[in-house]
């Protein structure tokens, strides 16, 4: 039998605080340890680390305010197995204080290791006794994976009916990003609780799970399918799996062999080289880790500072190589050839660019405004390779040239925003303006002119963001990001609109063709 997903105990943060029944007696003092493991340690782990509840760290609350969990523990989650707490239960005090403590970081960073990993793991369905068609009529090339924030669930949708295949309870606060085996039949899921869902697009069904970290950034899959690495930042570790059933096969320490240590901002493959690539939050530095069975990798380890190379010689399997470079990479993107990565600071006032055969860095991008290069996109503007990115601070859409890296325009928009998207069959880079005040528009950018030529608003007053587009690119899926929200479908040729589903929150869609076939249009 299934544990409980920790999505059932809360949505975002419902995480606060304990699946346990109420006790009835009034808590009379503010100590939170006595207070957490009296009314939370039943679901949420004596340790905080989580159980069938979520992890009640900061890491893993995300956004959520202090007064939003004193709001959750006080009135409980509707649609999960979050209760709340009356004051007969839980004096005002008590509940703030109880607030106070989930915010507060551990004094060390947790252990998780193979062990831990190894135990947590669940197999559903025996991968060997899936079937070897689709149990339905769909294109199994033209899916939607939707992940519904809104109480924690996953769609599964047809992308040429627009209809709702499946939809089953995921883990807590997934990441956004879901990822497919290279022939699309597998989706893989992480949630911000570290855990890693393998579902079969085949059979419409869950395959296993397992923990790979307490606080996750997000999960990779080696374009021969075999493995998936994951990118933690609790504990400060890479975690390479098996993908046919996700038994742990390493765990890779992420240091700086001096004893500093440091969370991964985001992991990635490379399929032409046959790597992952792992950009680091605390470390100078972005990690190559080769998949191709190579028991050793001997090279030269590059620094920015001219002159000062190290041999290193480091068995497998996946063996790290660590180019140096001069920021710290929240986030990163690479050029179409995937020779290049376009790497920037959440922090910082520029963007660098890693050449990976060169094994250095060796430009600097002109990228002020916390650039959000995860959403770019490529496209050729004028005969020219160019990348797209919007900006979280900077009502802009910066375009660079991929070859001189140069900016080649600014466009103005309505807002900063976080995504945008195009297709390979349209000319047309769809946006949005989520950190604005204007954040229910969709303004839409021919990419021949680089002039925004439409604007539409889906839902007036609500929160509008994230396109993914149709196998053949005829149709723009549309996320209205509210608790009662929708997916929007549009005619991606004359901006009409043909359909709009229900859904609760739905952060992120990805149709399996673009990822699969790495559409220059979509996030990899």
């Amino acid at each position: 039998m299934r544990p409980l997903p920790a999505a059932l105990s809360l949505a975002i943060a419902a995480v606060l605080l304990a699946c346990a029944a109420p006790s009835t007696a009034r808590a009379d003092g503010p100590n939170p340890e006595r207070l957490f493991a009296e009314h939370c340690a039943a679901c949420h782990g004596g340790d905080r680390l989580g159980a069938i509840g979520p992890a009640l760290l900061p890491e893993n609350l995300g956004r959520l305010k202090p007064a939003e969990a004193e709001r959750i523990i006080r009135h409980g989650r509707p649609a999960t197995q979050m209760p709340g707490f009356p004051v007969e239960t839980l004096s005002d005090e008590a509940v703030r204080v109880l607030a106070a403590y989930v915010f507060t970081p551990l004094p060390e960073v947790p252990a998780w290791g193979m062990e831990e990993i190894a135990a947590s793991r669940v197999v559903h369905k025996a991968p060997a006794t899936l079937p070897e068609k689709p149990r339905h009529g769909a294109d199994p090339l033209n899916l939607f994976t939707v992940v519904e924030a809104g109480d924690h669930h996953v769609s599964i949708v047809d992308g040429d009916s627009f209809t709702v295949l499946d939809r089953f309870e995921s883990r807590f606060a997934l990441h956004g990003g879901a990822k497919y085996s290279p022939d699309g039949r597998f989706v893989y899921l992480a949630s911000r609780d570290g855990w890693v869902s393998k579902y079969d697009l085949h059979s419409l069904s869950l395959v296993a799970e397992v923990r790979a970290g307490v606080n996750t950034r997000n999960v990779a899959v080696s374009s021969d399918g075999r493995f998936l690495m994951v990118g933690n930042t609790l504990p400060h570790t890479l975690v390479a799996l098996d993908a046919w059933d996700l038994t742990p096969i390493k765990v890779i320490p992420v240091t700086d062999g001096k004893g500093k240590s440091s969370r991964v901002s985001a992991v990635y493959s490379m399929p032409p080289r046959k790597s992952f690539v792992a950009a680091l939050k605390d470390l100078q530095e972005v990690w190559e880790l080769p998949w191709d069975d190579r028991p050793v990798y001997a090279g030269l380890v590059h620094s920015h500072e001219p002159g000062r190379e190290e041999a290193v010689s480091v068995p497998g399997p996946f063996p790290v190589r660590k180019l140096k470079v001069n920021e710290f990479v929240d986030d990163f993107f690479f050029d179409q050839p995937y020779d290049q990565l376009m790497a920037t600071s959440r922090d910082g006032k520029k963007g660098i660019v890693v050449h990976i055969d060169v094994g250095r860095q060796i430009a600097e991008l002109d990228l002020p405004g916390m650039p959000h290069l995860g959403s770019g996109i490529n496209f050729v503007h004028e005969g020219r390779p160019v990348m797209a990115t919007p900006h979280f601070k900077d009502p802009v859409i910066s375009v660079i040239d991929t070859v001189d890296w140069k900016t080649v325009k600014r466009i103005p928009m309505p807002g900063p925003g976080f995504f945008l998207r195009g297709h390979e069959n349209t000319p047309y880079a769809w946006a949005d303006a989520y950190m604005g005040k204007d954040r229910d528009t969709i303004p839409i950018i021919d990419t021949r002119s680089l002039e925004i030529v439409h604007t539409l608003r889906p839902a007036p007053g609500k929160l509008t963001a994230h396109v993914e587009f149709t196998r053949d690119g005829r149709y723009a899926l549309v996320s209205v990001m509210e608790d009662e929200g929708a997916i929007v479908v549009y005619d991606a040729a004359t901006f009409t609109e043909v359909n709009r589903l229900p859904m609760r929150k739905p952060i992120g869609k990805y149709n399996v063709w673009n990822k699969i076939n790495f559409s220059s249009g979509t996030s990899h």
